[in-house]
């Protein structure tokens, strides 16, 4: 039962506050819907549904619903569930600021063979998974609907009608401050940081703090526009921003450090917003798979404390398939012409899967895809969990409460001989030592980082054997 009503409805970001949690749910939906974030008509997450999503009880949830309706801000009728009231009017559009596109993750260069028989790298979904027949009905109702100048070279920043889908989306799930007038379409999240490493040092940037462990494609790409990366400490509050003088921009991963696993403390969220409002410094915010979150309350966008400093990178990599090469960045008032100029001043991005995924997402049918793939995902995390604790005790696995990977702490000094040993039975997984920056000062960690949403369910059994026969006992 709890895996039926876990994938209807719809995504909602909200952080109640206050001494009282219904009084805080009841003021923050009350304000997403006098902002403008849940326009009117959008049917919210049932009671159920909400209460799982956010870990309360879903009296609360329902008794905030219910204040809502009494004040007229929503309405309620059987069979057409909780909806925002058609009579609220939402205040004109803010000149918001935008967000970059995460996107599709290249690791380092395997160590397995090129065609392993388990593949546990973490950075793609479950390519099986993909949503094909509901993606050809939208397509197919996209392509209906789309006018022909559609098909024509476009705006360097992508469809509008993406453009407009995803504000609303991300402005609902994510929390972003999303104008789609600032929003850029790229061709994967490496186009988008590409992009800006190039406007960036254009505009006389010289050096990006970057997290310690990250992914070193990101690091070559700046590299690459003439920029110098220099590595922040990491401790188990995430990386630490205290040492960001002398940096130009900050490329971060807050709601959850990859490959670390942990979201970025509220503290030093707020000091990364108040070291770029102090310094005209640029944060970029890659969200390479905020959707996707367990046994926590949702981590908010950076970008929502500040959308005039903070750059908002997503990506649909993780959340259908790296190969539809869509991205997004949502960026601040005075990057977009500069974005879109650096993309060559035409839309690089095929018109017809930003037609598809626009349909997707206003259908509702991404949700729905989200939901049950977030079920999936979250049955093979708790099998992974498990069997290294019962098989493999001397391993430690963290960083699970989100995403696509986990990080498998090793007995020091065992990491080279582990993933060796993986390799020789055909099983690709990634050493730590692969995504640790040349210039981190701090003590080398053992550990594997396995992404559990790659292998097939058909596949997933033996890979998992696989990974315990290798791994200290």
């Amino acid at each position: 039962m709890a895996d039926q009503w876990a994938t209807l409805g719809v995504d909602l970001h909200l952080e109640p506050s206050g001494p009282g949690l219904r009084k805080g749910l009841t003021d923050a939906l009350r304000e997403a819907v006098r902002s403008g974030r849940l326009a009117p008509g959008t049917r919210l997450p049932s009671s159920r549904s909400l209460a799982a999503d956010l870990g309360i009880a879903r009296n609360t949830v329902a008794g905030a619903y219910a204040d809502l309706v009494a004040e007229g801000w929503l309405t309620a009728r059987q069979g057409s569930g909780t909806r925002v009231a058609t009579g609220m009017s939402a205040p004109p559009a803010r000149p918001w600021g935008r967000t970059a596109v995460p996107q599709a993750r290249t690791a380092p260069r395997p160590l397995a063979p090129a065609r392993p028989a388990y593949d546990l790298r973490p950075g793609s979904p479950d390519l099986a998974s993909f949503p094909r027949a509901e993606w050809l009905k939208a397509a197919r109702r996209a392509l209906d609907a789309a006018p022909y100048h559609a098909l024509d070279y476009g705006d360097p920043r992508g469809r509008p009608e993406l453009r407009t889908a995803l504000a609303g989306y991300l402005a609902r799930a994510r929390g972003v401050r999303a104008d789609p007038e600032r929003i850029v379409v790229c061709g994967g999240c490496a186009h988008g940081l590409r992009l800006l490493g190039a406007v960036l040092r254009a505009r006389g940037a010289r050096t990006v703090a970057v997290e310690s462990y990250g992914l070193d494609v990101h690091w070559r790409l700046l590299a690459d526009a003439g920029l110098r990366t220099v590595p922040l400490p990491f401790d188990h509050r995430g990386t630490d921003p205290g040492a960001l003088t002398g940096a130009d921009a900050v490329l971060l991963t807050p709601a959850h450090q990859f490959p670390m696993g942990v979201p970025l403390h509220r503290d030093r969220r707020s000091a990364v917003v108040d070291w770029a409002r102090r310094t005209g410094g640029l944060v970029l915010e890659d969200d390479y798979d905020g959707e996707f979150r367990y046994d926590r309350q949702p981590v908010g966008a950076l970008q929502g404390l500040d959308p005039d400093r903070v750059v908002y990178l997503g990506t649909a990599s993780k959340s259908l398939a790296p190969g539809l090469r869509l991205a997004w960045a949502v960026l601040p008032p005075d990057l977009g012409e500069e974005v879109a100029a650096a993309k060559g001043g035409v839309d690089t991005c095929g018109v017809l899967d930003q037609l598809t995924l626009a349909e997707f997402l206003t259908s509702g049918a991404y949700d729905r895809h989200v939901r049950a793939t977030r079920l999936r995902y979250r049955r093979r995390r708790d099998a992974l969990v498990a069997a290294v604790a019962a098989r493999a005790p001397e391993a430690r696995v963290t960083g699970i409460a989100a995403g696509l990977h986990v990080l498998l702490r090793l007995p020091p000094g065992t990491e080279q001989s582990v993933v060796q040993a993986a390799h020789w039975r055909g099983l690709s997984v990634h050493g730590l030592a692969g995504y640790r920056h040349a210039d981190t000062a701090a003590e080398p960690v053992d550990a594997l980082v396995v992404g559990y949403g790659t292998p097939p369910d058909h596949a997933w059994s033996g890979a998992l054997d696989a990974l315990c026969a290798v791994l200290p006992g």
